[in-house]
């Protein structure tokens, strides 16, 4: 058997085993090997039937009395019986949906049965268990029907994997069982070199298949699995340190802003960055001065003050002339995922350039912009696309802020210095480095600065974001207030109202965030009656706030209805904001500093987050309420963690540690595996594959010293990061 060959070429596979192959996406015995347990079931206690109560997972070894096939429910559900018996009585072994196990085992058979106690109407039974035949033998006297050197070497854990329609966890056991006797690891050539292995405890990839398959105590699964994590986070570095090798081989553009300038500029603004923001200011000029293209991730909290950060780099840039010229600018391209985030972004760069004869231009779907005015110089004013290009490609309008409209093709600059991204995690792969491209053909690449206020745990960022350097803005700006989270159960909503009222009387604003825009359809969506903007903006006008004015924003709107509506709010036009969550991304409105989080369980943590910070803008105290519908223990426990922490990394740490991770972006579109996932709870792990990798490809670019690493790597999918 070769780990190659396809499953059908050594199992009898079923169709409908074949189709939920397929469906995982298992099509040979590699894949197979590879599809990994997600837990294993505690069956170390071997336990006499008389001993046996509902809850326990235990290893019974008897004779089979009596089988039987047939249904249940009404006839709709085939199941196979069995009863199970030892020196101290008889237990029910049930089968659903899987009648054929009990034609596998006659009466009078000797069985080891491994399984979970459940309780029904008739009695407790053994629900769905594994059954293997045993050699069954009496003591001599006759009171025992399981041999007693069996019992002690029973194995103690059970593996329970993944499963999908037409297949179950027992086939992979069996089936994966099979491989591992077939000869299939034989055949299977180790992809990790062995100094590394040594130098971090790690078992070989033969083993670690046996331990992570067939483990024998708790120990060998454990380091099985730190094996296969470390593997996976190591070969995403390796991917990541090329992509950053490739990338920094090009020329680039140096800019050493005078520090008298930098001084001044900084002035402009009403408040001092913080320790944070200096320390980020310093590390982007030292990039800048290095003679390598910048290749930093800027992850800040929501308000930290990413944006100051942002646009002193865009200054330094654009204060510096052109190599070899006494003349013109180095240039700016900054893009942002939505055209209400971008407006917002330039409103603010006409503010910070205001005076300096800095040209800056808009760049949307719904049209373009350039600061400043000749008819007002404090102001924007509309130009013609063609017109924008073409002063852009002249070096004219130094700064071009925009969308995904950045990156169309008849955009090019003369000399794109630097390439900021906010939100960075909402852009594709591709879409990032489209950006980095639209400089003219063969001038030096520009330096890059992603941004986001996503929380992302540290060990998650140096995986996914493998290729650039992080900065932390883990500091508020002086004069912020905490924010003050509540959950708030059925039946508890009037003092929240109240407490609206208070802000509203007070001359605040509020948001009232609600999960869809209409009413479901209760004849076809029974199942998601999540409260709608639309019906709960009717049902605040007309019952709880009467006197104030209120509007509803959702994503169907027209762009010019969205906008009219957004700037209707930030004018204080509008008292309550009724929206889906088209608002959790960069709308900026400090006079708003309550919000109202309808349906929160259906959110995601990074999502709830971002909302919170919505009204966390302004040196006013700011409140959140959660407003939940759900009993179930788990969900509740999530809104805790948003309550509880103090700010988003704390709340990415606390998550992690809760549910491995998945819950802040999920495991799907981080592109990482669950054993992946796991070792985002391993700082060190992390750390020494990104190390390790980083030392292996400077040495070696194309890993031609370790051949079988480099054809496992091709070989091997690719993470897929936010594509």
């Amino acid at each position: 058997m070769h780990p190659d060959d396809a499953l059908a070429l050594h199992f009898q596979l079923n169709a409908g085993q074949k189709k939920a192959l397929e469906k995982l996406k298992l099509r040979s015995v590699r894949d197979l090997l590879y599809h990994f347990p997600s837990r294993y079931s505690d069956l170390s206690v071997v336990k006499l039937v008389r001993d046996l109560v509902p809850g326990d997972r235990a290893v019974v070894y008897g004779r089979i009395k009596s089988v039987k096939v047939g249904k249940a429910f009404r006839k709709k559900m085939p199941l196979g019986q069995a009863v199970l018996e030892d020196v101290t009585g008889t237990i029910k072994i049930v089968w659903f949906n899987q009648p054929y196990l009990a034609k596998m085992f006659a009466a009078g058979s000797y069985v080891k049965v491994s399984g979970k106690v459940a309780s029904g109407s008739s009695g407790i039974y053994l629900g769905n268990p594994e059954i293997e035949h045993t050699e069954g033998q009496t003591d001599g006297a006759g009171d025992s029907l399981f041999r007693k050197d069996e019992v002690h070497g029973a194995a103690s854990l059970y593996p329970v994997y993944p499963e999908s329609r037409g297949i179950t966890s027992r086939f992979f056991y069996h089936t994966i069982g099979k491989a591992l006797k077939g000869g299939v690891l034989e055949k299977i050539e180790e992809n990790i070199p062995q100094t590394i292995l040594k130098k971090y405890n790690l078992p070989t990839l033969t083993t670690a298949l046996v331990w992570l398959h067939a483990p024998r105590k708790e120990a060998e699964a454990v380091a099985a699995r730190k094996r296969f994590a470390f593997e996976e986070v190591f070969f995403i570095q390796l991917v990541e340190q090329k992509k950053r090798l490739e990338y920094e081989a090009h020329k680039t553009f140096a800019i050493a802003p005078e520090q008298r300038a930098v001084d001044q500029f900084l002035e402009r603004f009403p408040f001092s960055p913080t320790k944070a923001q200096r320390h980020a200011i310093t590390e982007i000029f030292k990039d800048f001065a290095s003679g390598k293209p910048m290749l930093r991730l800027l992850e800040g909290d929501v308000g930290s003050g990413k944006t100051l950060v942002a646009a002193l780099a865009a200054y330094a840039t654009v204060m510096t002339k052109p190599k070899g010229q006494d003349f013109g600018r180095l240039e700016v391209a900054y893009m942002a995922p939505t055209e209400i985030l971008a407006k917002q972004h330039f409103a603010s760069f006409m503010e910070y350039f205001k005076g300096l004869g800095v040209q800056i231009g808009l760049i949307t779907g719904s049209g373009c912009k350039k600061f400043p005015s000749k008819v007002s110089p404090g102001g924007a004013t509309d130009i013609s696309k063609n017109q924008l290009l073409k002063w852009v490609a002249n070096g004219e309008i130094p700064i071009l802020i925009g969308t995904h409209a950045l990156i169309q093709k008849g955009i090019q600059f003369k000399n794109l210095a630097l390439a900021i991204i906010d939100e960075q995690h909402r852009f594709g792969t591709k879409q990032r480095g489209a950006l980095g491209t639209k400089g003219r053909s063969g001038m030096p690449a520009p330096h890059l600065l992603s941004m986001t206020a996503t929380p992302i745990p540290r060990t998650l960022a140096l995986t996914i974001y493998g290729n650039l350097d992080l900065t932390l803005l883990d500091e508020m700006p002086p004069g912020r207030k905490q924010i003050k989270t509540e959950i708030v159960l059925p039946g508890k909503r009037e003092h929240v109202y109240q407490k609206v009222r208070d802000e509203l009387a007070a001359g605040r604003q509020a948001y009232v965030i609600c999960p869809r825009i209409n009413e479901p359809d209760p004849t076809k969506e029974l199942a998601l009656m999540a409260k709608s903007a639309k019906a709960e903006a009717v049902r605040l006008d007309k019952e709880v706030f009467p006197e104030y004015r209120i509007a509803v924003l959702h994503g169907k709107m027209k762009d010019s209805e969205k906008e009219e509506t957004m700037e209707a709010f930030a004018r204080h036009e509008i008292d309550i904001l009724v929206s889906t969550s088209l608002v959790e991304v960069g709308v900026n409105v400090p006079n708003a500093t309550v919000i109202i989080i309808e349906g929160a369980e259906r959110f995601g943590l990074a999502q709830l987050h971002q909302l919170r910070g919505r009204v966390i803008r302004s040196t006013y105290q700011a409140y959140c309420f959660l407003f939940s519908e759900t009993k179930n223990a788990k969900s509740l426990e999530r809104l805790k963690a948003i309550e509880k922490a103090k700010n988003g990394f704390e709340l990415a740490e606390l998550d992690l540690m809760l549910r491995g991770a998945g819950e802040l972006g999920g495991e799907k579109q981080w592109g990482l595996s669950d054993l992946a996932m796991e070792a985002m709870r391993n700082l060190k792990m992390v750390e020494a594959a990104r190390a390790e990798a980083h030392a292996l490809i400077s040495a070696d670019p194309e890993l031609m010293s370790v051949p079988k690493l480099k054809t496992a790597l091709s070989s091997r999918v690719k993470p897929i990061h936010f594509e």
